[in-house]
């Protein structure tokens, strides 16, 4: 490593965004792929945090995210109780892909820690079995990043993959792993992915970079003037003092929509790759999925409840109900409660062609599960219909729904655990258990649970119309009043 006087300081900075269209229908736009829970219980968010932890304990760890994320992913952190430095959060209006997003963390760095301030960019989305390995592979990147390269890492390809895109070794640069970047390739075809394999020279771009906050900041000037002033002129509108940091919307929806690698990385000249082999993977489909999971002695895997009959190399996912298989093979079959998708397990990448038809559609499955979290809780559709739809609402404890009304619906809610109080108009009052009231249309409301025990309650809505855009707020705790 370089000689300094002290060792910079290295800031995780995960990226959590992306609806992970190929893994519908568990994750959707209102709950994506990084809070999918594995097979061990974690998910993926939660996995990312712990990694960032593993190498840099002591720094704070910047998520950039929107704020439909904040909240849940917020949750997710505390639920972990990791020691170390202090999570911090950037949020995002909307989505810009992730030049905008890694250039306002790097800014928010060179701020607060200085420019010579490493960063550690890393997906939310993706997995890490090694860690060790992984370790060892970011103190290569390190070594690196302090010498002025930009870093990222390139994974040892296992098979012929045509899902990721290819990075080319140059020159050696360390003795550990690192070398130049002769080449980035975009994803090949299998006839293409089968001599990458074989020549040795190819490996997979996992996505993950590591550089010093001024390198990519200057790099970004240089190579995309256009993001950088996009960005400088975000930071500099943005209230810092803010807890979580969040970016002006219509300012932020100036910045060009563009990934790091299309900005920076395949443009600059001081590019270095870090090779490793730590059992990553980006969860990209449901065949990864699947193969976090052991297998029978027929080679299917089963998560929750599966009868299999005369089957062989299936996957079989459903948490609630009972799936029987019979006679079938190479299927992928996921049952979320509320919708199911069957699929061959060579033909996985094309479940976002389904995800695209139903956006088309405007159809909800594509946006919401049956339980939905919320910043105060969440809600589960119990039954969906033309005349009525009922949920069961759950209100954590000092938690408070915004101040509301509807245009379109009334509402009849029954406490069946803990005491709410409840808005009605200019009416306050509590209610206990087996109490009940009744919100007509377009009359103000809020529901706030004022105890220390979660509160539930069955909601009855009745009108014409039951989207979640029907809800005109007045007053939120959670910012989202427009």
């Amino acid at each position: 490593m370089s000689d300094t006087d002290s060792q910079p300081p290295l800031i995780p900075v995960i990226l959590s965004g992306g609806a992970g269209t190929r893994l519908w229908p568990v994750s959707r736009r209102a709950h994506p792929k990084p809070f999918m829970e594995l097979v061990d219980g974690e998910t993926l968010a939660e996995k990312t945090l712990l990694r960032a932890r593993s190498v840099a304990d002591n720094a704070p760890v910047i998520t950039v995210t929107s704020r439909d994320y904040y909240f849940y992913t917020r949750d997710l952190y505390n639920g972990l109780q990791v020691s170390g430095g202090k999570e911090k959060f950037l949020l995002e209006p909307m989505g810009r892909n992730t030049a905008p997003a890694i250039a306002l963390a790097a800014m928010c760095v060179q701020e607060f820690l200085g420019g010579k301030a490493m960063l550690l960019v890393m997906p939310a989305d993706h997995l890490v079995a090694d860690l060790r390995n992984f370790q060892a592979a970011v103190r290569e990147a390190v070594q690196l990043a302090t010498d002025g390269y930009l870093v990222t890492f390139g994974i040892h390809p296992t098979q012929p993959e045509t899902g990721y895109g290819y990075i080319r070794q140059g020159e050696a640069l360390t003795m550990g792993g690192g070398y130049r970047v002769a080449e980035f390739v975009e994803k090949p075809d299998e006839a293409t992915a089968i001599k990458y394999l074989e020549s040795g020279e190819f490996h997979w771009n996992s996505g993950m970079f590591c550089f010093q906050a001024d390198v990519f900041l200057d790099s970004l000037q240089r190579y995309a003037p256009d993001v950088y002033k996009a960005a400088e002129r975000v930071w500099a509108a943005t209230d810092k003092s803010q807890s979580p940091i969040e970016f002006p919307a219509e300012l932020f929806s100036q910045c060009p929509s563009i990934s790091v690698d299309y900005a920076v990385m395949e443009r600059a000249e001081n590019t270095a790759v870090v090779v490793s082999d730590f059992g990553w993977s980006d969860i990209g489909s449901w065949k990864a999925i699947s193969e976090l999971y052991e297998s029978d002695e027929s080679g299917n895997r089963i998560s929750g409840k599966a009868v299999m009959v005369g089957s062989t190399d299936c996957f079989v996912q459903s948490k609630d109900r009972v799936v029987a298989v019979v006679g079938v093979k190479d299927l992928v079959i996921v049952d979320a409660g509320d919708a199911v998708l069957v699929a061959d397990r060579n033909h996985a990448q094309d479940v976002k062609q389904v995800v695209e038809q139903l956006s088309e559609l405007k159809h909800e499955a594509v946006i919401y599960h049956k339980t939905v979290h919320r910043p105060w809780g969440s809600y589960t559709v119990l039954e969906d219909e033309a005349d009525c739809k009922v949920k069961r609402l759950v209100v954590k404890p000092g938690q408070v729904l915004s101040l509301q009304k509807h245009r379109r619906r009334a509402e009849h809610w029954t406490v069946v655990r803990g005491t709410a109080k409840i808005r009605r108009g200019d009416d306050e009052f509590l209610l206990e258990a087996n109490q009940s009231t009744f919100i007509p249309v377009e009359t103000l409301h809020r529901l706030e649970n004022p105890g220390d025990e979660d509160v539930h309650l069955i909601e009855v809505q009745t009108g014409d119309y039951f989207g979640e855009d029907d809800i005109e707020r007045f007053e939120d705790i959670y910012g989202r009043v427009k």
